[in-house]
């Protein structure tokens, strides 16, 4: 992180996609879009220490704090752009010890993309782009406790504000930015963004949201609960969507993909 410097690859994985590293057990938990597992590597080696097989498409990865568990969304139908990429059922959020094991099992009525857990309460907001939704579960209860209805499509990232119960969804038809007050699930304000987002996040400690998308990185400033206002717009690579927040460290990092003449590399900006 000091030098931005590769130190390892971990080869051989069937389409990556989300990853959590453990530091209490030193385990690395990473999904697999391809074949549908979670392959569980020791941190200091990388060694394969278990590999568990979900579904087809597993995909994001979240750590429960409270109960020391992982959380993994997977399997189900997918369209994008308007056609199947991906036939199938219900998809699901899945519930591993630190260990692989599945200790619950949570049926979603399309795909999970992207999910966040309260850290004070015991809900995990869903967005289900298929339904058009958001779909709210109590992971102690592993249940669905409500639907609520996205007005724009393609809802793919997804951020909390949990001090204010404020819940922030991306969406890329038509490009806004769906706030939903999480005690009444209503959305509050849905202002236009960037186009095909891709990651967004939000920075506590100085009331923000950051909006990777097409081309540009955008800044908007939390006004209050309500309201909302943008403060930043930053060009970055056409290709450039996705990213990750540290807020220890006060940068977001953002991957470009190999494209062309374009080399795949990251991308670190600093937050000020």
């Amino acid at each position: 992180m000091k030098t931005g410097r590769q130190v390892h690859t971990i080869s051989n994985l069937d389409e990556p996609q989300g990853a959590f590293y453990d530091a209490a057990s030193n385990r690395l938990f990473e999904a697999n879009g391809g074949d549908g597992t979670v392959k569980i590597f020791d941190g200091t080696t990388f060694q394969l220490l278990q590999t568990v097989t979900l579904d087809l498409d597993a995909d994001n990865v979240r750590y429960d704090a409270r109960s020391k568990h992982i959380v993994v969304g997977y399997g189900g139908e997918k369209f994008l752009a308007g056609k199947v990429a991906r036939p199938g059922g219900g998809g699901a959020l899945a519930i591993l010890d630190s260990n692989g094991k599945i200790v619950g099992d949570i049926a979603m009525d399309a795909h999970p993309e992207s999910f966040q857990l309260e850290k004070i309460g015991t809900r995990v907001f869903v967005n289900v782009p298929d339904k058009q939704e958001v779909e709210v579960a109590d992971l102690t209860k592993g249940t669905v406790l409500a639907r609520w209805p996205v007005t724009c499509t393609t809802n793919f990232p997804m951020a909390l504000d949990e001090a204010h119960h404020r819940l922030f969804v991306g969406c890329r038809m038509p490009a806004r930015l769906a706030v939903f007050n999480t005690d009444t699930g209503k959305i509050v304000a849905s202002p236009a963004i960037v186009e095909h987002t891709d990651d967004l996040f939000f920075d506590a400690s100085k009331g923000r949201i950051y909006i990777l998308g097409e081309g540009f990185i955008e800044a908007w400033q939390e006004k209050d609960p309500d309201h909302y206002e943008r403060i930043g717009r930053f060009p970055t690579p056409a290709d450039g969507r996705t990213g990750l927040f540290v807020p220890d460290l006060g940068e977001l990092f953002e991957t470009i993909p190999h494209h062309s003449q374009q080399g795949a590399e990251i991308l670190v900006y600093e937050i000020k």
